[in-house]
Parts: structure tokens; C-alpha cells; sequence
């Protein structure tokens, strides 16, 4: 419901609304990132100096999504654990990476491993099981 309380009712008659000299708050030049005639009057700047401005550019393979891993480090397997084994391709990661320590012996099940996070997880008097042959 309207009423007369609003701000703008107290800026009435002031020319610039509280937004400092004329011309403030008006245009896109009050935008951040917006760079305005394109278009129109910088069509030349365009072509000469960014011809790929406009328009769509190259495509995404639908096989690319196949291959995205969901990773995680050996330093966020203290978190995720309670007990001495954990299965990562239950909670919805394929990868494990090396970085970090592990502070226990983990049996940890995960579709592949990184080639220092099998050292690591051996050297801690744990065991790595991969549910596929290649290492990495």
C-alpha cells in the first residue's frame, strides 16, 4: 500500500534525487562493467580491435561431462571417517588426490588414485582398493 512516507517524496524538487551533480545515477555509466554503443558509435573500435565480440563461439563435447572426477585430497579423509574404512565412490567421489597426510591406517575404497596417494595411504600402514587397474 502506498503512502506519503516514502524517500522520494522528500527529494521531490531537488533536481538530482540526492545522487550528487546532474547526470549521476542516470545513464549505464552508473553500472559497473557495462560499456555502452557497441552497437552504434565504437561499431569501428569493435571490428578492428575485437572482432569476436559478438555472437556464440565453439561448443561443449556432451562427452566432456563423461570424463569430469569428483576429486578428494588424503587431508579430508580424517573428516569423512569414523572407523578404519570408508568407501568414496558411496559418497560420490571417483579421485583420490595426495595432498596432505593421513594420521591412521585407512582401508579406503575408491575408483582411482593418484600415484602419491597410494604411497601415502601404504606408507600410513593403510590399504587402497581401486576398482580400476590403471594408476595414475
Amino acid at each position: 500500500m502506498p503512502h506519503k512516507l516514502r524517500k522520494i517524496r522528500k527529494f521531490r524538487g531537488s533536481r538530482t534525487q540526492g545522487y550528487g551533480r546532474i547526470g549521476q545515477h542516470r545513464d549505464s555509466g552508473s553500472k559497473g562493467n557495462r560499456k555502452v554503443g557497441r552497437h552504434k558509435h565504437l561499431w569501428s573500435k569493435i571490428v578492428t580491435s575485437q572482432p569476436d565480440y559478438f555472437g556464440k563461439h565453439g561448443f561443449t563435447s556432451p562427452q566432456s561431462k563423461n570424463r569430469v572426477e569428483s576429486t578428494i585430497n588424503l587431508y579430508n579423509l580424517d573428516q569423512l571417517t569414523a572407523g578404519a574404512e570408508i568407501n568414496l565412490t558411496e559418497l560420490g567421489y571417483t579421485k583420490l588426490l595426495g595432498t596432505g597426510t593421513i594420521t591412521r591406517a585407512l582401508t579406503v575404497q575408491v575408483k582411482s588414485a593418484s600415484k602419491s596417494a597410494v604411497q601415502k595411504v601404504q606408507k600410513a600402514g593403510g590399504k587402497l582398493i581401486l576398482a580400476e587397474t590403471s594408476e595414475e
